[in-house]
């Protein structure tokens, strides 16, 4: 187990706070670096896909490191601006 493993472990023992924040935060950060990924394999900068979705690279860099609260028809936009389709799965 890595050293920040064992740190996220045993801080959320001890901070039910941090806790109760953490998974939902953990995942609002998965869907950013997603985003961000899918991004970098169609080979576009933020500044080029900000002008496909007429939009500024400010917004998509808010897009990838803040994607909490972020709306679905944002992320279909986004995606099909990567040529790319959503697909959610609840599991």
């Amino acid at each position: 187990m890595s050293d920040l493993k064992q740190y996220i472990d045993r801080r959320k023992k001890r901070d039910a706070e941090f806790a109760e924040g953490y998974e939902e935060g953990y995942e609002q950060f998965k869907i950013g670096v997603m985003l961000r990924q899918a991004r970098e394999s169609a080979g576009l900068t933020q500044e080029e896909l900000a002008i496909r979705l007429n939009t500024r690279k400010t917004a998509i860099s808010r897009i990838e490191n803040h994607a909490e609260d972020i709306k679905l028809s944002t992320l279909e936009r986004f995606a099909a601006a990567l040529g790319k389709q959503l697909r959610l799965q609840i599991s």
